[in-house]
Parts: C-alpha cells; structure tokens; sequence
C-alpha cells in the first residue's frame, strides 16, 4: 500500500465519540515526502481540538506483527506516521453509552488520528521499520493511572492482519483485563471551589453525587497558598467552578474590607486562571451586575463597557478581565443573589411575620437570581459547551425594585403588601452607620445570549413562591 500524496487536510468522525481520523497533506516525489506532522492553527481551524500538547514521543517498530495493546491513558494524544504503516484497533472504555464500542483502521504518513483521554488504542505493525509519534498533553509519569484491556478477548471481534498468535506481543499485554471486567474511565473532574458558601450548596445540590465532582472549602483549597499550582494533578481535572468570593459591598469600602476583597475576588481569582491556563482547564467565574453603573436605561448586553461605581464592582470587573484570558472561560454575570442563610426574602418574611411595617428601596431595578437558578445555568452551560465568554444569567421574567420583591413576599406570606412602604436609596441610607457602597440604579441584565443556547430562566416571581412555600415547612 503507497502513501497517497496531495490529499487535503480533512476530518473524518468515527463511531467512537472523539475519535477522529484525519488525512494529512503529504507532498512527495522520487526523491521522498514531507508533511506537517502538527499544525496547529490550520488543523484547529478545521476542527481539531485545542489540546495543548506538551510532549512529544516516538516509538519504533523493527518487525511486522509487532503488536502494542489497548491501553487508555490519563491524556489526549495525537498519533501520526513517520514511516511504515500500522493496523490501529480502539476501544471506548469511557463511562456511558458507547463504552466497548470498536473501530479499526490502517494508518500511514498521509493519515493520522486523534484519540481522546480514556479511548483504549492499541497498533499492529504491518511494514517492517515502523515508527510513529504521538503527541500528547500531559507529561508522562510512572504514576499515571492506565486502564488496560485485553487484546485477546473474542468479544471486541477485533480482525488483526496478522493473527495475535503470529504476532509479536508482551506477555503484560496478553495478562490484561477482558472488557466485562474493566472500570469504566470517569470523565475529568469538575471542581468547585467555595462549596460551603451560598453557591457552593446550590451546586452541591445541582451536581448530587457525581463521582466526578469534587467539592472544596477553603479548608481543602486556599487559593492563596504559594503551592496552588501543585495542590492537585490539574491535568485530571477538565472544569474549576469558583464559587468562591467577598461579597461584603460596604464593608469592600473600608480599608480592611478593600484588601480582603482584592485579594478573594482578584488575587485568588488570578491564582485559578493560571492554574487554568496551564492546564487547558475551563474556568467558570461567577460575576455581578455591579461592574456597571446602573445608568443604562435598557438592560444590559454582555458586551457593554463596564464602569463599576464602588470597590465590590471594582474587584468583579477586574477579575471578569483576568479571566478573559483563558482560553477556555465562561463569565456568569448574575444580580441580586439569594441564597441559603440570611437574604433580603428571608428578612423581609420575618417582618412581615413579626409585625414589622418595613421602609424599603424603590429606585434600584433588577432581577432575584435565587443560587439554585445560577447553579442550573452553570450546569446547562457545562452539558453543553456552548462558545466560551461573557453570559448573563439571572432569573426570568419582570425587572422590580426592592420594594417590589418586598411586597410580593409579603402578599405571598398572606401579608398586605401595602405595609412596605417605599423610600430612595439616598434616604434609606442616611442614617447607616459606617461606609456604604454605590450601587447601581439598574442592574437588568439581558439574557437572549444565554437563551439562545437553549436555557430558558426560571420567572424569579414563581422561584420566590416555591421558595417562601419550601421555608414555611
């Protein structure tokens, strides 16, 4: 079999999710070929991912039948010819639907193919002096965990070229596992960082008990730490969450409350996005309507300037660039968060329960964003890999003010709503004692981006309801 020359660079899917063959140009004449064995901007252009390999190795054949089996290992790799040609026989022991599923093809200089992390590969040499490399994106370590199969076991239905009888095979490959009893390879993991806060709960609770999840309090993860960057095998992990960050807006305008709130929202931040970076992980930071000025009088589009008012927005904005910088990001911007534990609904329900006839704001506008419908939102961006960057989310339906989010919860406690009374932020605040911070008059956020890739918010009205039903019992 000759290489073919002059084939366009192109992709072909194979049954195996991830799994792609690609012809390669290969230009030759008399005198030899040549070929661009890796190429990254063209072959991302056509759809290749954007793995990141850090290492480069080759393995040489001397012998026809030389067979090297199915192992799948921690990393993604790229393998393409150098010269000779090789059988190529792979098997998904990933966990899901396609776990055990096979596919097979010959490979020479002019084709290579990409194999994803836990897809089992394994090469027969079919040219004496076979050599090919492989690039893949994590460093090889002793420690690396594999998971092996069988090369022999009838029910892959495998069709070598040349018998495995006849072929040259260590005795550790034909010791392996057969395919009934293999773990399945889990996904890369997920991290959420600042699991015991507000977001961190919902997030446990919208994830449950997923193998692949991990869960960190500052306890298990200081994003401050000089080790950050070797705290965990990053390569493992595909997502970082970080729910983690100050959210004390007044107290953000003292002294003390500036460099905490510095060093949480941007240093820490800063810290995860090299972790990121390095790594080829996605990070999904958590952002807020207070990196605008509220002056807009339509809501607001993710690609609107920021001009944050006060030191919280100040620190949101800042860390919404850092993060922009890896490559692989999503920016959740959210407003008027409720969570577990004390929150504006829950005050509001005590007065009204303790007789309390509240003054409340009237001239700030948004939207409730209740953690569960920010933790559904991040989930539905992570099922469905949508284009990284900048989405709004907050909860669906009619802007309101302060003092319209009162009234409800007073109505839907059996309250008479008109016992909140309305005042401006400016007298609200007269008489605090301490720093306040500037917020914004309107912090509605535009959500057509985030609903374009299919997640339809919840109307924060009906989220209130089932949450003031939920606390009554």
């Amino acid at each position: 079999m000759m290489t073919e020359f002059g084939k366009p660079l192109r992709a072909t899917e194979t049954r195996i999710p991830g799994l792609v063959l690609w012809d390669l140009t290969v230009h030759g004449d008399s005198r030899g070929w040549f070929k661009e064995n890796w190429q990254r901007e063209r072959m991302i252009a056509a759809g290749l991912p954007d793995f990141g390999p850090v290492q480069n190795n080759i393995s040489f054949n001397d012998a026809i039948g030389t067979t090297r089996g199915i192992h799948a290992e921690p990393w993604d790799k790229w393998v393409s010819i150098t010269t000779g040609r090789i059988f190529g026989a792979w098997v998904d022991l990933r966990e899901g639907t396609t776990f055990g599923t096979v596919f097979t093809a010959e490979l020479d200089p002019s084709r290579a193919v990409f194999v994803p992390r836990g897809v089992g590969n394994a090469y027969q040499t079919l040219e004496p002096d076979t050599a090919y490399t492989y690039l893949v994106n994590d460093h090889w370590s002793p420690d690396a965990k594999y998971t092996f199969l069988n090369l022999a076991d009838e029910t892959l239905a495998i069709e070598w070229p040349i018998p495995l009888e006849r072929a040259e095979i260590s005795e550790k490959d034909l010791g392996h596992p057969r395919l009934a009893d293999v773990v399945p390879v889990p996904p890369r993991k997920i991290l959420v960082t600042g699991a015991n806060g507000q977001l961190g709960r919902a997030l446990r609770a919208e994830f449950g008990d997923g193998r692949h999840v991990e869960f960190a309090a500052r306890d298990d993860l200081d994003l401050a730490s000089s080790d950050l960057v070797t705290a965990r095998r990053w390569r493992d992990y595909d997502t970082i969450v970080n729910a983690a960050a100050y959210t004390a807006v007044d107290l953000a305008e003292t002294p003390e409350g500036r460099r905490d709130a510095w060093a949480a929202n941007v240093g820490g931040v800063a810290a995860l996005a090299r972790v990121a970076a390095e790594n080829g992980i996605a990070l999904v930071h958590v952002s807020s309507d207070y990196v605008f000025d509220g002056k807009l009088d339509r809501p607001y589009r993710e690609d609107d300037p920021v001009s944050p008012l006060g030191v919280y927005g100040q620190t949101k904005a800042a860390a919404d660039a850092v993060v922009s910088t890896v490559p692989r990001h999503y920016i959740v911007r959210t407003s008027w968060v409720v969570g577990e534990g004390k929150n504006f609904v829950r005050t509001m329900a005590g007065l009204a329960a303790r007789g309390i006839d509240p003054r409340v704001v009237d001239d700030q506008v948004g939207r409730l964003t209740f953690t569960s419908e920010i933790a559904r939102g991040i989930r539905h961006l992570l099922d469905t890999r949508p284009d990284y960057g900048v989405y709004n989310l907050t909860g669906g339906g009619e802007a309101m003010t302060w003092a319209d989010v009162a009234r409800a919860v007073f109505e839907l406690a059996g309250h008479d709503p008109a016992r909140v009374s309305p005042v401006s932020t400016t007298e609200y605040y007269a008489s605090a004692e301490g720093p306040v911070a500037p917020r914004p008059s309107r912090g509605v956020l535009d959500l057509a981006k985030i609903e374009a890739t299919g997640f339809v918010p919840t109307d924060a009205g009906e989220t209130l309801r089932d949450y003031l039903a939920s606390e009554e019992r």
